[in-house]
């Protein structure tokens, strides 16, 4: 487990590299704002989240986190995956795709709940969808997702290895369907029966509020599927549809702004 953390963190940033090549020589659409401004913005966010779990790790005396906690779990015994004598893939395929859904549901929820939705709008009000939209999250947020991520893992106490391959998914997936890439049609079909695709998550970015309220899932396509909640095609296609919310001007772009977003007055 020492090595955790460097390892997740090489594989984000090269995973990072790679769409944000593919986006830059196929993209999907056309930018609306300066690529350098929003890159600025998204990343300082990523960095104050870091800054974030790291005093929450501090105050939980967890420096792991989540992988802390599932480690903590196993030597403890609790959870239900601990009570169980399944073989380890069958275990860790089970804890993948249980926080999979609890991922969606999640998501699902900050759009239901008002004061969640002060938050994760932040989220949405990028007026451009890239990959470093995957990245753009309040530190609130980050921190009340990771709160219930750790209350998740004592839930079912996975193993540590779940954790850490179930977070390379989810970073890798996100920065995947965020980005601002075109794949063929035919290719683009044939992935979203599992996985949610760029054009399948974009949807989620409409500033329509029937399509934003719609393709939830962060990697698997299966929840939105199950659950009702898939919109196959923007209305007004993926070239006509309006990103963002309902700031239209150069507010989004700015960290201060999106930063104190959640506590302004409506």
């Amino acid at each position: 487990m020492q090595n955790e953390a460097l390892i997740r963190f090489s594989i984000f940033l090269g995973l990072f590299a790679l769409f944000a090549t593919l986006e830059a020589l196929a993209p999907r659409r056309d930018r609306t704002q300066p690529r350098a401004t929003r890159w600025t913005t998204n990343w300082g966010m990523t960095v104050l989240n870091a800054v974030t779990l790291r005093g929450l790790a501090q105050a939980l005396a967890m420096p792991l986190l989540a992988v802390g906690a599932a480690v903590d779990a196993s030597v403890n015994g609790w959870g239900l995956l601990n009570t169980l004598d399944w073989p380890i893939w069958i275990e860790i395929t089970a804890a993948v795709l249980f926080f999979d859904f609890a991922i969606w549901a999640q998501h699902l929820i900050t759009h239901k709940i008002p004061i969640l939705w002060r938050l994760h709008q932040v989220h949405h009000a990028d007026r451009d969808i890239d990959v470093t939209t995957a990245i753009r999250f309040h530190p609130v947020e980050i921190a009340l997702s990771m709160l219930l991520k750790i209350g998740l893992v004592y839930l079912i106490g996975p193993a540590a290895l779940a954790i850490i391959l179930f977070e390379i998914i989810l970073n890798g997936t996100a920065m995947f369907n965020h980005a601002n890439m075109a794949l063929p049609p035919a290719l683009d079909r044939w992935l979203r029966l599992v996985l949610v695709t760029p054009d399948m998550h974009r949807v989620h970015h409409s500033t329509l509020r029937a399509e934003h309220d719609s393709n939830y899932g962060f990697a698997l396509s299966i929840w939105d599927r199950l659950f009702r909640t898939y919109t196959a095609q923007p209305d007004k296609g993926h070239e006509g549809m309006e990103i963002g919310l309902r700031w239209r001007d150069d507010k989004p772009s700015k960290l201060g702004w999106a930063l104190l977003l959640p506590f302004r007055n409506k």
